[in-house]
């Protein structure tokens, strides 16, 4: 056995048995470790502490060049690191050369959103479907969705006494246990209603939810996802529908409309505004094809 594979195995009973980690987090460290090791020894290194920073942009560059993502790459960096923090505590090195040493950025991916036509399209039902408790609930369900740009967490923990009526305000916990009051559009608030006039028909008499399932307990957020593409399939919508894509339409329609960054955050629940900068690049691509179907010299073809 070499001093390299020594170390790792030394490295994973440490994490098992000092530290107490989940086996999964330990699997991780194992295949992430296993494709350094396998580096290093390609290099013909015998010791840990031979490697430099040099050497780890190397190996960074080179996962890179074979198609790693950089959300991948950053989390072997990660994991190399921390073994480096316990060579450094068992002084088997002098330094940390995983240090400093930064994954390249992966392409973000822009959320899928919907247009006003294509949600009024969604959001409008014949007559005949109205009458069914589970399609008013659908109804009900998506209204605030995008009314009110809630994750799908937020939207089931949702409790009958957390709806305000007379303020037309919602109260959820979003991450981190963090509560924020939000507003409900009047067509949302009208849709809550009408579910809440045949909620009745479904729900225990115990269950304090504001949004049940046929079984009469709180929905879950499997059950809501189905109902949504299966309401989406219903409407002849083309797009697959998630909750998510609601907020996205809220969030994205909200700040073309105002253009306050700051006020979109809040309403959201993100901790940190970079997380709702990526709706500006949506904005950004309404603006461009804007300009380019309106402006005089973005239309000028070459004869």
């Amino acid at each position: 056995m070499t001093k390299l594979v020594f170390y790792i195995e030394q490295f994973i009973d440490y994490c098992r048995y000092e530290r107490q980690l989940s086996e999964k987090t330990i699997q991780a460290y194992q295949r992430d470790l296993d494709q350094f090791l396998n580096f290093s020894q390609e290099w013909g290194f015998h010791q840990w502490s031979q490697i430099t920073q040099k050497q780890i942009r190397a190996w960074v560059s080179k996962r890179h060049r074979q198609g790693l993502s950089g959300k991948s790459i950053q989390r072997e960096l990660s994991a190399v690191r921390t073994f480096y923090r316990y060579l450094l505590r068992e002084n088997q090195v002098e330094n940390n050369p995983a240090q400093g040493v930064r994954a390249p950025k992966s392409a973000k991916k822009l959320p899928k959103t919907m247009n006003p036509d294509e949600l009024d399209h969604l959001l409008t039902y014949d007559e005949v479907d109205e009458l069914d408790p589970l399609n008013i609930r659908d109804k009900a369900m998506m209204e605030l969705f995008y009314s009110s740009g809630l994750r799908l967490s937020e939207l089931v923990s949702i409790d009958l006494t957390q709806i305000d009526f007379t303020d037309a305000m919602v109260e959820v916990v979003g991450k981190g246990q963090k509560s924020r009051r939000l507003p409900i559009g009047k067509m949302a608030l009208k849709a809550v209603k009408d579910w809440l006039t045949v909620r009745d028909s479904l729900a225990k008499l115990d269950e304090v939810a504001l949004f049940v399932s046929q079984r009469g307990n709180r929905i879950s957020p499997r059950t809501v996802q189905q109902r949504l593409q299966h309401q989406a399939k219903q409407q002849g919508s083309l797009q697959k529908l998630h909750p998510h894509m609601l907020r996205h339409s809220f969030a994205s329609h909200l700040l073309e409309s105002s253009g306050d960054l700051r006020a979109v955050q809040e309403l959201l629940g993100h901790a940190d505004i970079s997380t709702t900068q990526i709706y500006t690049h949506l904005d950004f691509q309404h603006l461009a094809q804007v300009y380019d179907k309106a402006h005089p010299r973005a239309k000028l073809t070459k004869k």
